[in-house]
């Protein structure tokens, strides 16, 4: 009996043991995940892995203050204008829910602003008196061709009245003089009289030349049978007297075609100590993914976009004067893929990178050059390697700004390709002959990279894609640390959240970067889920933050002229070897062309330091930057506000 017993036990036991295996061996691919992520989450916490390789964190809102950030920049104040307007979101169109969010990176609080139109897609940059110009937005969101349900597109309006303009309102209709067909506009236009043409010599009358604008159409009813094939003359319906006569449209195929993104021609400026917009005189033309670029005056070039009928603005830029608030257009025109990155070099001529991102015809305005606004001349720069993979590629001027070098990062295919690029690239615009040169590739094709220069002179490279839009999960959870010194990349710490499309970086007054954004178009790998906006902001804090005490720096002149000097009080000063004003930023869309950090002489005393401005106002235009002081392990100092006058 005991012997029985004894064996019973024997086989209870056996059995438990194999059922302990059992589950073991089906928990743990968990168990290993948990353990990985412990160690992980222990190893990232290591006062020395911080040291040299930094530390993200999460910014995780509450839900009544989070949005779909598409821009952001940084105020004079020292905070954050997060910008979505209805952040592609086709609901909050239409619902005319438009957000802008500033944050305060001192306090960690949020709050929301008024925002006047949807700044979705608008262009940005900082204006000399430390306000932000913003400008362009969205008229009408895109319609792929199953979703368009009304023929449509575009209605030239012609007007033969050399005595006055004419109106015409939203909902007047068209009709087609061979088709029959009725279409309806939907905006409003002022069509300019007619022009009448005489012989400069003789005096004689030529003709009349009509006067012309154009106005987005609709079908009335829906389906293909609306549809016109060809060009047609329109009588527009409620005109009387001669003006049925005078006044006409004229269009080709209206069509279901796919329908694109319309811009509008809506400015603003924005006071970062009122905290709110204040209305300019708007663009001449409409803008949908524009660029903003300071000139050597002070004003502002705005470039490219799609219109306000969906086409991409064919070379017409212009030009905003903040002493006016008024636009006026170039003398001659350019075109360009929307959100070109041009830069402002230092004899006052304008630097095209290649980079973009977006529309406009493969095979035009997308070759690298100089440009003289002035003459128009635009000599094409070589040695490009990846040419054709451009789009959403990050451009960034290497610190100090003197050295007039830029890193081309990544970038993909044209449109909706699966291309991407590995490449980054590197100019030296001072060489007698300047040619792009390939640098250190990357591990992966990157689209969408995040760029922001650091007080010590590096590059913090981040986040990106490798398709389109994140697609097949190919979001990159990789940063590095650019050396412009020995043109080398070093991998340092790895961001928990991924970045793609609408996302964006920009440095903070206290030697942190701040990113935003992302707008994956799929949520898994297979490419079956629709993906959803990234809310959460994450906040990187560099090596140089983690190696003790950083160097102060005392209250001095809050304004400085070019040329000046100008001194602050500094227990440090002995060991504080570099000092940098560095532009704020204004980004999006894989575009800041603000961003720049110039290099300043020092002197040291026992007090402080001495700090002189260069006198190029190309190199150093006016306006607010943050100066850093750097001591000979590379740790900054926080910001001081200084306004260059």
């Amino acid at each position: 009996m005991r012997d029985r017993a004894k064996l019973r036990r024997m086989r209870r036991v056996g059995v438990g043991a194999v059922v302990v295996v059992a589950i073991a061996g089906m928990n743990a691919p968990a168990m290993y995940r948990f353990g990985s992520e412990r160690y992980h989450h222990y190893k990232i916490n290591r006062p020395g892995y911080k040291e040299r390789n930094g530390h993200w964190d999460v910014l995780d809102f509450p839900k009544e203050y989070r949005q779909n950030t598409i821009h952001a920049a940084l105020l004079r104040t020292g905070k954050v204008l997060l910008i979505a307007g209805s952040g592609n979101n086709q609901d909050n169109f239409d619902a005319k829910k438009y957000d802008t969010r500033i944050w305060d990176p001192e306090t960690n609080t949020i709050k929301k602003v008024p925002t006047p139109d949807d700044l979705f897609c608008t262009g940005h940059t900082q204006l000399a008196n430390g306000n932000l110009l913003v400008a362009g937005g969205t008229k009408r969101y895109e319609k792929l061709k199953g979703d368009v349900k009304k023929a449509g597109g575009l209605m030239i309006v012609h007007n033969e009245d050399p005595d006055a303009p004419k109106t015409i309102r939203t909902g007047t209709r068209f009709v087609g003089k061979e088709s029959g067909k009725t279409f309806v506009a939907k905006d409003p236009a002022v069509v300019e009289r007619a022009k009448k043409v005489f012989d400069k010599k003789t005096g004689k009358f030529l003709r009349t030349e009509p006067g012309l604008d154009r106005i987005y159409v609709e079908a009335e009813k829906e389906g293909r049978k609306y549809e016109t094939g060809s060009q047609d003359n329109y009588r527009v319906e409620g005109l009387k007297g001669d003006d049925r006569r005078n006044v006409y449209g004229i269009a080709e195929k209206l069509a279901l075609d796919k329908k694109d993104f319309q811009g509008i021609d809506d400015a603003f400026e924005f006071d970062p100590v009122a905290e709110k917009y204040i209305k300019v005189d708007p663009m001449h033309e409409a803008r949908w993914y524009p660029t903003l670029t300071t000139l050597s005056d002070g004003k502002v070039l705005s470039l490219s976009g799609l219109d306000d009928i969906g086409q991409l603005v064919p070379g017409k830029n212009e030009v905003f004067d903040p002493k006016t608030r008024t636009w006026a257009y170039t003398k001659k025109e350019r075109q360009f893929p929307t959100y070109p990155a041009v830069f402002l070099l230092q004899d006052g001529r304008l630097f095209y990178s290649g980079s973009n991102a977006g529309y406009g015809p493969a095979d035009e305005g997308r070759e690298p050059g100089i440009w003289d606004l002035g003459s128009n001349r635009f000599d094409k720069l070589g040695g490009l390697s990846d040419p054709d993979r451009m789009e959403t590629s990050g451009t960034v001027l290497l610190p100090p700004a003197q050295d007039e070098k830029y890193l081309v990062i990544g970038g993909g295919g044209v449109g909706e390709s699966e291309k991407s690029s590995r490449r980054t690239r590197l100019i030296d615009l001072k060489d007698p002959n300047p040619r792009f040169h390939d640098a250190p590739s990357l591990e992966k094709g990157t689209r969408y990279p995040q760029t922001s220069v650091l007080p010590d002179d590096s590059v913090l490279v981040s986040g990106g894609s490798e398709d389109y839009r994140g697609r097949g999960a190919s979001d990159i959870h990789q940063a590095r640390l650019y050396d412009t010194r020995t043109n080398t990349f070093r991998r340092v710490a790895d961001p928990e959240v991924g970045r793609n499309y609408h996302s964006g970086s920009l440095l903070l007054p206290d030697g942190r970067v701040l990113f935003f954004g992302s707008d994956s178009l799929y949520a898994d790998k297979a490419n079956s889920k629709p993906g959803t906006f990234e809310q959460r902001l994450e906040i990187y804090t560099p090596p140089y933050l983690y190696r003790g005490a950083r160097p102060g720096l005392g209250k001095g002149p809050a304004a400085v002229g070019r040329g000046g000097t100008a001194t602050y009080p500094s227990k440090q000063a002995a060991s504080i070897r570099t000092a940098r004003l560095i532009r704020p930023s204004a980004s999006t869309h894989v575009t800041d062309v603000d961003q720049r950090s110039v290099a300043l002489d020092v002197r040291r005393s026992a007090e402080g330091i001495e700090v002189t401005i260069p006198e190029n106002r190309n190199l150093v235009p006016s306006g607010w930057y943050m100066l850093f002081v750097t001591d000979e392990r590379g740790t900054p100092s926080k910001a001081r506000w200084v306004e260059v006058k």
